[in-house]
């Protein structure tokens, strides 16, 4: 299977370069997100796989287990390349399986990105994304409490997550925001104009569920057809529309076997021509 994450591109958070196709470290832990992997041995390997392949850029969160994300990364790729840039969350607390609560104090942010640097095991994190904004506080304290670790050293840069224009524009009068993650994919463009803007200020635009499997599935739809032509699978052609739709996307498909990783990694050498890339569009 061909791989080469060069002709992807690349983007500059902080003081890294990463490719334009990065992992999603999220579905390494258990059924729902929830405790450890069914598969230990496979989701160490998993990791390791994808920082030969290339990657340079993991996106986990503090949610993710919760924790287990983090400590699995930790184990599997401690010390870390000196390229590798590791992106966590904070703000979105685990209930149970599948149960999310936002929480934006600013005492538990502060207090998650404590965790997370001894989960994680360095002294300073790549890129802290505040999770979800919690509508109980004021958005300029939750960023601001960012800013206040970003000055100490503790976090290098800051992202957000689930967000609109003007919140973005409200959190770059705190302090840089280098990265935006908010749902988008072929079948889910609802945050179209955040992504334009991102263009527009040159912020990393981080899709989250960027495949969306579930409407690929459909054997009449553009993406099956374009997949067949270009002799692909459809997630692989999702994936290459996001990589060619803005210079600012950073998809991060996430998985928890090898077998998966290197398929959706294989998405960096499909090439896809104007008139597939306008009929994906226009669907």
């Amino acid at each position: 299977m061909s791989i080469s994450l060069q002709a992807t591109g690349t983007f500059t958070i902080g003081d890294k370069t990463v490719h334009r196709l990065g992992f999603g470290a999220m579905r390494i832990t258990g059924p729902g997100i929830w405790g450890p992997p069914p598969d230990h041995p496979e989701a160490i390997r998993v990791l390791r796989r994808a920082v030969e392949l290339g990657v340079d850029f993991i996106d986990t969160a503090d949610s993710y287990g919760p924790y287990i994300s983090e400590e699995l990364i930790r184990e599997a790729l401690h010390p870390y390349p000196e390229q590798l840039l590791i992106g966590t969350k904070a703000g979105f607390v685990r209930t149970g399986p599948n149960q999310w609560v936002v929480l934006g104090h600013p005492a538990y942010l502060r207090q998650e990105v404590e965790m997370s640097l001894r989960r994680l095991g360095v002294e300073r994190i790549d890129l802290l994304q505040l999770h979800r904004v919690d509508p109980r506080y004021p958005l300029d304290d939750q960023v601001g409490e960012l800013k206040e670790l970003q000055d100490e050293g503790k976090i290098a840069t800051v992202g957000l997550s689930e967000v609109g224009v003007e919140e973005i524009e409200q959190a770059r009068r705190i302090t840089e925001i280098v990265t935006v993650q908010n749902r988008y994919n072929l079948t889910d463009r609802s945050s179209e104009d955040v992504l334009e803007h991102c263009e527009r200020h040159d912020i990393g635009f981080v899709p989250w569920n960027p495949i969306a499997a579930g409407a690929l599935a459909t054997p009449d739809s553009p993406v099956v057809h374009v997949a067949k032509a270009a002799g692909a699978t459809p997630s692989q052609v999702s994936l290459a529309w996001l990589l060619a739709r803005s210079p600012v996307m950073l998809p991060i498909p996430g998985t928890s076997t090898v077998a998966h990783l290197e398929e959706n990694l294989a998405a960096s050498t499909v090439s896809l021509t104007p008139e597939q890339l306008s009929e994906l569009s226009e669907s």
